[in-house]
């Protein structure tokens, strides 16, 4: 697949980290890791001179995100027509509270990429496209259900989009604090962690299942980046 064989994503024109650039990352297992514990990305293109920026889920493979949606989805449709368009995906580990309110801050791992978007009509593709995805958000999934029907593939319009070039961004570690705030002992400061949980499972009543929960949703966790 194009671009695969080479050892950086970046930097590029468009994703070169300019304002704290210890913190960019452009090799390609940083950019991969953040985009493999994430599941929704935000893709912002241009629809008649408009700038747009939609959520959706999507599935990696390689150097490739597949988006999919209903026909008539505008922003898929739109992507697939421009000449380029950009992708982000955005974790956050904490709330950094430092003593001041001006450095209060988050912990956070992003990936910003940009590339031009087609969209897949081959239906080998597009199942193998459907089921990155399914398996992206629930790895092991697309084993177990029912695969889509040719009808269904027809019915979903899938779009690939080509990485051309991408970057990581990542702050770690505790609040950046001024020398005389330091004095501010009455004031907290510290690291709030955030973690995604996941509640307990609610099993469909429309009909019966028998079906025991699979250990991939029991141990249902998202792949780490840390």
């Amino acid at each position: 697949m194009k671009g695969v064989d080479r050892p950086d994503l970046g930097p590029g024109p468009r994703t070169k980290v300019r304002r704290m650039p210890d913190r960019g990352h452009y090799d390609r297992g940083s950019v991969y890791a953040i985009l493999d514990e994430g599941f929704v990305c935000h893709l912002g293109f241009v629809s008649e001179g408009q700038p747009l920026v939609v959520p959706t889920v999507y599935g990696r493979v390689d150097d490739v995100l597949y988006l999919h949606g209903a026909p008539a989805n505008h922003a898929l449709r739109s992507a697939a027509t421009s000449e380029s368009i950009c992708l982000t995906v955005t974790l956050v580990d904490a709330l950094v509270l430092a003593r001041s309110a001006f450095h209060q801050s988050v912990n956070y791992r992003s990936v910003m990429a940009f590339g031009v978007a087609s969209e897949v009509s081959d239906l080998g593709e597009k199942r193998r496209a459907v089921e990155a995805i399914v398996d992206h958000v629930l790895p092991g999934r697309s084993s177990d259900a029912r695969p889509p029907s040719d009808a269904e593939l027809r019915a979903t319009r899938v779009v690939r989009f080509q990485i051309a070039e991408a970057s990581a961004k990542v702050r770690t570690g505790g609040p950046k604090e001024e020398p005389e705030d330091l004095d501010l002992e009455d004031i907290w400061a510290g690291e709030v962690p955030l973690e995604l949980s996941f509640g307990a499972l609610v099993v469909d009543d429309q009909a019966p299942v028998r079906a025991p929960a699979p250990s991939y949703i029991t141990t249902y966790t998202r792949p780490s980046a840390r």
